[in-house]
């Protein structure tokens, strides 16, 4: 009887302690009894009746997810490489295990289906400035299909998006134009201001002759102070001082 009585006790613990499982804060675990789904416990500790019962946990935290780079015809025929990342978590954990066998798989391809069929229906150029928007679209249909499964599709974010060679040289070129045509837009402002400028200083000038004698002897101190050997006077300048001395003969003369 001992010789039995042994081997009974130490299945009896063996069964006790399997039977003893240990549910993280972060997870749940999904009891099936005698392969009927019976409820959802955790976290902490929890007693299963051995060999009816059978617990299959169920991580609640968020997974961050890649989206393979694929190849994607937009919407006015541009092929590009675009790759993506999903953000989930799983919100009933019943569902997760019930209504779906893989639940990462099954998103992972929801996601891409979905980022192909989203792209198409837009042009590139409005892919590189409404990305925002497109991929809050993305993520609204992806989490619309991943619902019955029990999980919540957090976001959806485009990083990275390939261009043919040809297709960036191209966006280059028209880059450069673009910035040459702001170029020369900025320089004939600044030729319009300064024609103003000139205009209302001639206007000025016309009815202050004197002005012009002052700015040219202003001119010529200026270029006194560098030095140079060799000064240029203006016509102009120099018919006044002909008229000056042709006036102070004349005093002279009158005087005489």
């Amino acid at each position: 009887m001992e010789l039995l009585t042994i081997p009974i006790i130490i299945f009896i613990i063996f069964l006790l302690f399997s039977s003893l499982k240990v549910v993280q804060e972060y997870e749940r675990g999904v009891i099936f009894f005698l392969g009927r789904c019976t409820g959802v416990r955790g976290p902490g500790l929890i007693i299963l009746m051995p060999i009816f019962e059978r617990m299959q946990k169920v991580s609640l935290r968020t997974v961050t997810m890649d989206i393979p780079s694929q190849k994607i015809i937009t919407k006015d025929n541009v092929s590009i490489d675009i790759a993506a990342v999903a953000y989930y978590k799983i919100i009933d954990p019943q569902k997760s295990v019930i209504a779906i066998e893989d639940v990462y798989s099954a998103v992972n391809q929801i996601s891409q289906t979905t980022v192909r069929n989203i792209i198409g229906q837009f042009s590139l150029d409005q892919l590189l400035s409404q990305t925002s928007d497109i991929n809050t679209k993305i993520s609204k249909v992806i989490d619309s299909h991943t619902e019955p499964w029990g999980v919540q599709v957090a976001a959806v974010e485009i990083k990275d998006i390939q261009l043919p060679e040809n297709m960036q040289r191209a966006m280059a070129k028209e880059a450069e134009a673009e910035r040459e045509k702001r170029a020369k837009f900025i320089a004939a402002e600044g030729e319009f201001q300064a024609a103003k400028q000139l205009g209302a200083a001639a206007d000025l000038i016309a009815a202050h002759p004197v002005a012009l004698q002052l700015r040219t002897l202003q001119t010529m101190s200026e270029i006194a102070t560098e030095k140079n050997s060799t000064i240029i006077f203006p016509a102009q300048f120099m018919n006044t001082v002909q008229e000056a001395i042709a006036t102070i003969r004349g005093d002279l003369k009158s005087k005489g």
